[in-house]
This record gives C-alpha cells, structure tokens and sequence, in this order.
C-alpha cells in the first residue's frame, strides 16, 4: 500500500448538505488512487522521505489518516473530492484548527490488540481471514521512526548512555513491540493489502536495529582491562625460577597468604564481570534480547565476538603473551624463548584459573536468554585462543633439544598436565574431548623432547674428552655442572618419573602391538603403583643411577691425565666429596640415589684418602725407618745424615707443590691436615728424639735438623690453600 493514503473519504449517497462521513478506523483504508486520482505518484513518494517533517504532515480525526497539507488544499478547492459534486459549497468542512499528533501510548495499545488479534486467529474459514490493517500501524511505524530520529539525527545524535532510564526502557519496550508486529504481520505476507503495512514496518524496524547495533558494539568496546590485576594473577600462578629455590619457602607462604585473601573476597565479587559493570552487562543483555528478537542475531553474534575477541586478545598482550609462528619460535635464540615461554605459563594458568570462568560468565550474562547463544559464542572465543596457546606449547616442544631447556619444558609439561582435568569445568562439551586431545599431545611431544635430552646429556658426559687437568685438582667444572644440574632435576620428580613411564609403556606398545600409547590410560597408574612397590628401580631412578656411574667414569679418565699419582687422587677426593655433599643436601637427589649408593661412594671417598697418604706421605715415612740406622750397637752417621737430608729434601717439595694445590671443601682440608699430622708429627718426633744427639750441638745439628715437629705441624697446615705458587710453574 502507498504510504500516502487518505483517510477522510466520503458517501456518494450522502446528502450535499451533511458533513462527509468519515469511516471506521478498523476498516481498511483504500489507496488514495482509487479515491482521488489526480495526486501524481511522485508526489507520494516525496512526502515519504521527508522523514524531518512527519510528524506535522501526520494529522487523526477519528481513527483516520489525515495529511495537513492535503487539509489546506481541500479549504482553498472546497473540499472538493470524488464524491462530491464540483461546485457545491456545503460539500465539506473545513476545521479552523489543526488536531494534535496521535499519542504513541494510545497507539502502542492499539498496537498491542491488533498483535492479539492476529495472534488468535486460527482455521482456515472466512471468518479466520486476517482484518485489514487499522491506521494505527501507519501511526505506530511514523511516531518511532520519528523517535529514532530524534536519537539518531546525524550530528545531533543521543548516546544510549545519555538516555533517562524510563525513556531508556521505554525505547527497548517499543523495539520490542514493533519486532512482535513485524512476526505477525509476516504471517499473512501473502496477503497484498499486508505488502505496505509489512514493508513500512520492516523499515522502521531496520533503523531502531542499526541505532541499537552501533549502541551495543559502542559499549563492548568501552571496556576497561586492569593490567596491574592481570599480571598480579599471572605472577603468582607463573612457575618459579630454579635459581630461586632458596626462597621457595617464603614465595609459598606469601602465596598461601594471597590464595587466602582471594578466598575470603570472593562471595563480594560474586557477581562481578570482568571488565563491565553490573550496570553495563544489564544492557548489554537487553541489546542482545532486542537483536535477537528483531531477526539480527548474525549481527548480534559477530559484534559481541569480535570485541570480546579483541579484548581477550588485548589481556594476552598484557600478559607479555605474544603470538608466534611454529617457524618464529623455531628461529628464537634460547635467551628470548626462554622469556617467552615464562610468560607463556602465566598467561596459560591466567587464563584457565581466571580469564575463561570469567569470560564465560560474561557470555551467559549477556545472553541470558540465549543459553545456545552464549555457548557457541563462549566455544569460539576460548577454543580461538586455546588453540593459539597450545601451539605454541607444540612449536617449543619441535624446538631443538638442549640441556638447559629441560626445566622450561617441564613448566610447560606440568602447566598442560594440570589443565587436562579442568577442561571439562571450564569449557563446552562440544570441544572439550578435542582439547583434551591436543593438550595430552603437546604434552606427549614434550615428553619425548624431555627423554631425548636426558638421553643427550649422558652421550655428552660419556663424550667428553677434554684432556686438560683441572688446576690444582680442584673440582671439575663438569662434576659442578652435573650435580646442580641434577639438584634441579631431582626437584621435579614426580614429573619425570610421569615422563620417563610414559615413555617405557609407548616403548613397549610400539614394540609388542604397534599401538599408540594413550598418556591418560588409567593402566598408567596401576604399573606406576606396581612399580613402585617393588624393589626394581623405576625408570627415572635408573636414568638418574646412569648419569652418576657416567660422571664417575668420566672423572676417573680425567684423573689419569694429572702425572702425579698423589694430585690425581686429590682430584678424586675433590669432586668424591662435591658429589656427596650435593647429595646429602639434597632429600630429592638422596631419596632417589638411595643409602646403599651413598654408603658404597663414601666407602670410594675414604680409599682415594688412604691412596694419597700412601703415596705421599708413606714415601717420607719410610725416611725415618730405623733399619740399618744401628750397626754394632752404634749409629751409622753416614746413613743416618742421608736419611734427614732425604726427610728434609722430599718434605720441603711436598710443602711447595702440595701447598699450591686445592681443596676447596673446609671439612675436606681440615680432616686431610689433621690425618697427615697424626700421621707424621709422632714418627717425625720419635725419629729425632732418638738420634737428634748424636750430631754435635750447633752447626751440625742445624744442617742436618732441619724441622721441629712443630715447624712441621705449621707446614702441614699450609697444605691444600691453592695460592702459592701459579700453576702453570709447577710440573704435574
């Protein structure tokens, strides 16, 4: 129908003297064609669009659609038309004031009747035949484009926020009235005298959609991220630097403190989003209501997506989250992937403790109403950045292997094996099983990573052949590798004993069946409790027994590189000692290498002490040997001299070389120098008490006695200080 009807119409049969009847506004209106033909066509389409001036154009009397302008040509023709004769000056009557616009709460409840009506209509009779449209949809469809206007008028448009709160609700009340008015008048769409009243009402309703778009994706992006809150939960979810185990106890109880704290304001912030008020979420949920309702539900969709996807996207990067290629975290020096992957576990924890629950609770919020809605929505945005996240977790896990890089995997490992059980609280069902399976692979795939660089570590103790002796023999700058190295290990422990039976059962699988081991096999836990109770050595515990019988070979071929046999033994005591010490400090390391290893490398110890003190200081003993010292009752000068000289000659070398050589372990030196002065001072002592009288005073005796037991005793404990003579002026 044109929307430039007329409502005032005429009987023909009507007297000329009598006002012309003005018909029922329930009846259908006739197209102003058929009543006045000579309005031109383009003069109806021109009043359409002046959208400015409708409401002065829009006039009722009595239920009837009357035009101002067309009121003023019938007082200046005299209200000539189809029905009265031209001519006659009593054909019509002309008001002399103007009647006001209809009421929009008026209409609204005509409105509201006219849905019920075609609501109820039923059967498929004649008197089931849809009414024609009453002039009050006309109205409605005029007075709320004109509304919208007046919100959305160009420059002089009104924010949502701007809005009074009754005229805000009265606003969403009318949107929601005119998409329940389009529904029922596209049941009868087949009808053509609906086609106008369907197409002027869609129009409208397409204006009201756009406003409350724009509103809607204006206030989604009105966000507000707290980074310092961000980070703060990154942090204290994040894993802990190795360096820093020394301070693990405190970092703990600040922890639990902070775990508390949360705790106990979590019933307050029960109802609180993210980054919107309460207020704001209210809205957002009508928006989406109104959207939805009005057939806009692809646009609702996408907006609410695509900021919230931004949004998300935007917390990653306050994180220190960046997203990387498989090829870029392939090509980063350690150092910067090192960084990355520290600020990968926090954003990974962040989001899986916090971001997503609380995501999730934003999506069913706004959509209330729309349970399937907010699930889709909520399934697309976390499975988008999930995938972004497990990514990388795989791209590192290609990365090439290295020691150094073992604790950082484990990090990860531990961060994915965590998440497994909590897929299912936190995300949909629709896509849970297939998280699941990706984050058991990446962790599968890190998990080999991790047995490989194991395997790698002891190729590279067994390879070493570095031919150059240790200074001093002091402890090898292996051996301190080796055993810090393994002190981190050990405090993973339960970790790799997971890792390492993995590994044996696809080992196994492989070799038997061919089949691929599934990681979450509940058999994994029965052979791990099997194992465990038996006596046999787990995996890791025999990878971990390999390393050290490596290293101790090693350091074995590295002793026989030193040409004095006394100096390779102190090497041997140096690093013996460094390795017990490391153990014993350590509950992990010592729990897992077990007393009866302990016990059979102390014994070790112990043998390489005895070894030196022969070596060394058995060779000057046999110096002070009575034998042959006594012929006929008498001393044998002559021998009895070369015997102090010889004393005298192979003390003052020991005391030079053996002075420059290094013990760095107190206990070590200390135990050393007293066994050697128990060891030497009684016979030194015994020896020159016999036979000192028998030089002659003075002269003769100060050659030959060169050392008292106490100067002796102070030479002694000069040994093994490492800072007297340079090392590269010795011999070995």
């Amino acid at each position: 129908m044109d929307a430039e009807k007329v409502k005032q119409t005429s009987n023909e049969n009507n007297r000329m003297d009598k006002q012309p009847e003005i018909p029922d506004a329930s009846l259908p209106l006739k197209d102003e064609a058929e009543i006045n033909p000579s309005p031109s066509a383009n003069e109806n389409e021109s009043k359409s669009a002046d959208k400015d001036n409708i409401l002065e154009k829009l006039l009722v009397e009595d239920g009837v659609i009357k035009r101002k302008d067309d009121a003023d040509a019938d007082a200046d023709d005299g209200a000539k038309t189809d029905d009265v004769k031209e001519g006659d000056e009593e054909a019509a009557v002309v008001e002399d004031s103007s009647p006001l616009p209809p009421d929009l709460d008026k209409v609204s409840e005509e409105i509201d009747q006219f849905i019920s009506d075609l609501t109820n209509l039923k059967g498929d009779d004649d008197e089931s035949k849809p009414p024609d449209v009453p002039v009050c949809v006309e109205q409605f469809a005029v007075l709320v484009e004109a509304k919208i206007e007046g919100y959305d008028g160009g420059d002089a448009s009104i924010k949502w926020g701007q809005l009074p709160q009754e005229e805000a609700t009265s606003f969403l009340d009318i949107v929601d009235r005119i998409s329940k008015l389009l529904t029922s008048l596209c049941k009868f769409s087949s009808e053509y005298k609906y086609a106008y009243s369907i197409s002027c009402v869609d129009g409208v309703l397409q204006r009201a959609m756009s406003y409350i778009e724009e509103e809607y994706k204006s206030i989604l992006y009105d966000y507000k991220i707290n980074p310092d809150s961000d980070i703060n939960n990154a942090d204290t979810s994040s894993a802990k630097p190795h360096k820093e185990a020394a301070n693990s106890s405190s970092s703990e109880a600040n922890q639990d403190a902070e775990k508390d704290s949360a705790a106990e304001s979590k019933p307050s912030e029960e109802n609180k989003f993210p980054v919107y008020s309460e207020e704001i979420v209210a809205t957002l949920n009508k928006f989406s209501k109104a959207l939805v309702a009005g057939g806009y539900e692809t646009e609702c969709r996408q907006v609410y997506f695509i900021a919230r996807r931004k949004a998300l996207e935007e917390s990653l990067h306050k994180l220190g989250f960046e997203k990387y290629s498989i090829d870029d975290v392939q090509k980063m020096n350690w150092d910067s992937l090192e960084r990355e992957i520290t600020a990968w576990i926090g954003t990974f924890r962040h989001c899986t403790n916090v971001l997503f629950s609380s995501e999730r609770k934003l999506a069913d919020a706004v959509f209330a109403d729309q349970p399937s809605i907010a699930e889709t929505i909520f399934s697309n945005l976390s499975r988008g950045m999930m995938i972004q996240l497990l990514n990388f977790a795989e791209a590192v896990s290609m990365t090439k292997r290295a020691a150094e890089k073992l604790f950082k995997f484990l990090d990860i490992y531990e961060t994915l094996r965590d998440f497994v059980p909590l897929v299912d609280t936190i995300f949909p069902a629709s896509y849970a099983d297939e998280l699941k399976a990706e984050a058991t692979l990446s962790r599968g795939r890190l998990g080999e990573s991790m047995v490989s660089i194991f395997s790698e570590l002891e190729n590279s103790i067994q390879g070493d052949s570095n031919k150059t002796p240790v200074p001093g023999g002091a402890v090898h700058p292996l051996t301190r590798y080796i055993m810090n190295y393994l002190k981190y290990v050990a405090e993973y422990r339960d970790t790799l004993e997971q890792v390492f039976r993995e590994h044996q059962m696809i080992e196994r699988a492989d070799s038997n069946t061919g089949s691929d081991f599934d990681c979450q096999n509940p058999q994994g836990s029965q052979n791990n409790q099997q194992d465990t109770s038996s006596n046999k050595p787990s995996p890791f515990e025999t990878h971990m027994i390999k390393v050290m019988d490596l290293l101790d070979a090693n350091l074995e071929g590295k002793s026989r590189f030193y040409k004095d046999t006394s100096l390779s033994t102190i090497f041997m005591m140096n690093n013996g000692r460094y390795i017990l010490q490391k153990i014993k400090g350590s509950p992990e390391i010592n729990s897992l290498m077990g007393d009866q290893w302990y016990r059979k490398r102390s014994s070790d110890l112990r043998q390489y002490h005895k070894n030196y003190q022969r070596e060394t200081w058995g060779k000057l003993l046999h110096c002070l040997n009575y034998e042959g010292l006594n012929v006929n009752g008498k001393v044998n000068k002559p021998i009895l001299k070369e015997r102090f000289k010889s004393f005298n000659t192979m003390f003052d070398e020991i005391h030079k070389t053996q002075s420059t050589w290094v013990i760095s372990d107190e206990q070590l030196q200390s135990e050393l120098r007293v066994s050697i002065s128990n060891m030497v001072i009684p016979a030194y002592r015994s020896f020159l008490g016999r036979f000192s009288q028998t030089f002659t005073a003075g002269r003769q005796t100060e050659k030959y006695v060169k050392y008292q037991p106490e100067d002796i005793e102070t030479h002694i404990d000069e040994l093994f200080d490492g800072n007297t003579t340079p090392w590269g002026r010795k011999k070995l």
